[in-house]
């Protein structure tokens, strides 16, 4: 079974698209987009290799954990560096009912006129692509998951159609995750503002889509 190489994973969040996400920031992005939120998922040897099986067996228990569980969204990084993997896990969620959302530094029509095998079936698996790379001149953090106002929403199937009015008054949120060794984590759209005051309350690994 093929692998995916992986910076994070954050079982249950609900800043990553709509409702309650599974998510998972991979590993290796050949964009790497000035302003860039998370460049220590730039490293294409970087992160920890997991089976497929072994990613969707969790994805699978956390469900059954938490059956409000919506869907599984894949940012990074860049996924589609790793689409043919992320699309045999992608295939694998759709049969237990989860939704796809993918965040791609590529715009869409750079994805389509590839015609790249593994980018079509990535995108086949996909409900909702956020598309475009973040450009810092057009900074905007106005609407949800997206960071630059080039980025656009891509509904691919009719699963997230019904949200499609709504998204401009859907509100940005953060995370923030105190551990017990004192590390923090966020995660989510946050304002430089926040990030400092985060960053002096102590160490803080900053996570969170590459599109901000």
């Amino acid at each position: 079974m093929p692998s995916i190489r992986i910076s994070r994973i954050e079982k249950r969040t609900r800043v990553e698209g709509p409702g309650l996400r599974y998510s998972i920031w991979v590993q290796g992005c050949p964009i790497r987009c000035e302003g860039c939120f998370n460049p220590h998922t730039w490293n294409m040897e970087g992160g920890v290799i997991k089976d497929i099986d072994e990613v969707f067996y969790d994805i699978k228990n956390t469900l059954k954990a938490s059956p409000e569980l919506e869907g599984v969204t894949f940012l990074g990084g860049e996924p589609f560096s790793q689409a043919n993997e992320l699309s045999i896990l992608a295939k694998k969620l759709k049969e237990i009912n989860l939704s796809i959302v993918t965040f791609s530094g590529y715009d869409y029509e750079t994805i389509i006129r590839s015609n790249n095998p593994s980018w079509n079936r990535l995108l086949k698996e996909t409900d909702l692509l956020i598309d475009g790379p973040y450009i810092q001149e057009l900074h905007d953090l106005s609407r949800p998951w997206i960071g630059s106002k080039n980025q656009q929403y891509r509904f691919l199937t009719d699963f997230y159609k019904k949200i499609e009015e709504v998204i401009p008054f859907i509100p940005n949120k953060l995370e923030v995750r105190l551990y017990p060794d004192g590390t923090i984590t966020a995660n989510g759209m946050a304002h430089s503002l926040d990030l400092h005051m985060l960053q002096q309350l102590g160490y803080i690994r900053k996570e969170h889509s590459c599109n901000e």
